[in-house]
């Protein structure tokens, strides 16, 4: 029965623009869920693996004594020289970038008999998450300092002792001087690494230094300060060139470097002491290790190491800064500044030194004497 009215079925224009909306609704909701998986990945990339494990039962075979620290971390440490309770010098040394307890430069430069002759301990320790040290997810600038004194405290190393820090390690000997002065005797720092973003630096210097770097290091080093949850997944990319110091790029070492690694190569014959110098430095991990190294050296300090005051004002103690005028790695320009500036530091300049100049033969013996005031 027909009311009047007219049904009118839907033209063909009015058909084609539903199909049209309805694919377009379809096309966005797949890139959505297309953005989202990517942003996923992308967020998973940058995510570290964790660190592994270390001693039984499941973990990786420990191969030197560990003290236990208050948090219920391990530090892992290995002693040489003469007898620590005949020991008239005791030195804690910090090793350097991507390297563990085992490259102590004056294990190598300095003779047995200079070091007997001096009644010189020295106790080399891996950072955390370095070689058989367990990894500090909360490891700070200050943090590391707190644990070499704890150290010294477990080892009965005394009231004070020295410190002695090569590269980044080096770098570790600021936040001694910092933290813990008034358990030091005296400090050294070999070749250590500076932030260029420390507020004292003079920008013209800071500038001129870091555009000498390697522009892989320059985007490198500005992830570290800037976006430091982006060093992972920037030095683990295939895309393009890492920090050139993680892949051994040989346009960062001077000759006098390759020199001295050509006779360091000659010198190990102990297949195990090789072995474990290759495998001990990223033994956890390259995250807890060697990135996270970065994040601290050049993230944002709570100090700046040109506002320290002399720490032994009051004593007989002495903080030294060895240099080599070849440094490829660490600007020369900004240590001088550093050392003009702190008057109290005694600056060494090596003529022709490149940044592993403290690992050539001999030189061990005077950074040795000029730290425990031996005169010749």
């Amino acid at each position: 029965m027909s009311d009047g009215k007219k049904c009118h079925s839907p033209t063909p224009s009015h058909a084609r623009k539903y199909k049209l909306d309805s694919s377009s609704g379809v096309l966005k909701i797949l890139l959505l869920v297309l953005f989202a998986e990517f942003c996923a990945w992308a967020y998973q990339t940058t995510l570290p693996p964790p660190p592994r494990k270390l001693g039984s039962p499941d973990g990786l075979p420990l191969t030197s004594p560990r003290i236990k620290l208050r948090d219920g971390r391990h530090l892992s440490y290995k002693e040489y020289g003469v007898p620590k309770d005949v020991a008239r010098s005791k030195i804690v040394y910090v090793h350097c970038f991507d390297c563990s307890k085992y490259q102590d430069p004056f294990a190598f430069s300095a003779s047995p008999a200079i070091i007997e002759e001096l009644g010189v301990y020295i106790v080399a320790l891996d950072r955390p998450g370095y070689g058989e040290s367990d990894a500090d997810p909360k490891r700070t600038v200050k943090s590391l300092s707190l644990d070499i004194e704890e150290l010294a405290d477990e080892l009965n190393l005394g009231e004070r002792f020295y410190v002695a820090g090569y590269s980044m390690g080096g770098e570790v000997i600021w936040s001694c001087l910092k933290y813990i002065p008034h358990r030091l005797r005296g400090a050294v720092l070999i070749s250590p690494a500076v932030n260029y973003w420390w507020h004292n630096l003079p920008s013209n210097l800071t500038n001129e230094a870091y555009s000498r770097q390697l522009q892989q290091d320059q985007w490198s080093l500005r992830v570290a300060h800037y976006l430091p949850w982006l060093t992972y997944w920037w030095n683990t990319q295939s895309w393009f060139p890492v920090f050139s110091v993680i892949t051994q790029n040989p346009a960062v070492f001077s000759p006098g470097d390759i020199e001295v690694a050509a006779k360091l190569n000659a010198m190990i014959t102990d297949s195990n002491l090789a072995e474990l110098m290759k495998t001990q430095p990223r033994l956890q991990g390259e995250f807890e290790s060697i990135h996270r190294d970065m994040n601290i050296g050049w993230g944002k300090w709570q100090f700046d190491p040109l506002d320290l005051e002399n720490p032994f004002q009051k004593s007989n103690g002495s903080v030294h800064l060895w240099m080599g005028d070849d440094d490829r790695i660490v600007p020369v320009t900004l240590q001088r500044y550093i050392a003009q500036q702190l008057g109290w530091i005694k600056y060494h300049e090596v003529v022709g030194g490149g940044h592993t100049f403290a690992f050539a033969d001999g030189v061990g013996n005077d950074i040795l004497k000029a730290l425990l005031k031996v005169k010749e």
